[in-house]
């Protein structure tokens, strides 16, 4: 029997639907969240279906076969999943939400000082770090020269967490 495991695969832009039909093709197990969208036009309104999580797919892939997840060109980088059990619980717990019918929308993670920063508005570019993840309302901006931070109250769609 051979060995298996999981891999984050991101995929080169808009590639998502393609490398999902190579895993399909290759008989490899794997899940790309889709979810229904639907854009207004001046004179229509179109439906169509797009990654909840844009650039990503996962994939259960034989060791062995490892390369065959690079043959058409689709993917920018594979990344090991560690944490086996943890992972297929959380991918277990998106299947549900996304077969709930429930809104919902993906955020960024905020945990206390976690760097981050501001990708929109006037304060574009400026970085700091989280100071309260229950109400992530906002950045900490250091002033260490003073041993002092300013709470800078930033909407949150305006914040890129960064690596």
């Amino acid at each position: 029997m051979s060995e298996h495991y999981w891999l984050v695969c991101h995929t080169k832009p808009r590639c998502e639907k393609k490398f999902a039909a190579l895993m399909a093709a290759e008989k490899f197990e794997h899940y790309l969240a889709l979810v229904k969208s639907v854009r207004h036009y001046a004179q229509q309104t179109k439906s169509f279906t797009k990654p909840l999580f844009p650039g990503y797919v996962f994939a259960k892939i034989p060791v062995e076969q490892k390369s065959r997840i690079y043959q058409q060109d689709l993917l920018a980088r594979a990344i090991t999943v560690t944490d086996e059990a943890k992972f297929l619980r959380q991918l277990e717990d998106v299947k549900a939400i996304v077969a709930s019918g429930f809104e919902f929308s993906v955020m960024p993670l905020f945990t206390k000082g976690r760097q981050v920063k501001i990708i929109g508005g006037p304060l574009y570019g400026l970085q700091g770090f989280v100071d309260d993840p229950s109400n992530p309302q906002g950045i900490v901006l250091s002033v260490d020269v003073l041993q002092q931070g300013l709470l800078v109250k930033v909407p949150v769609e305006h914040l890129q967490v960064l690596p």
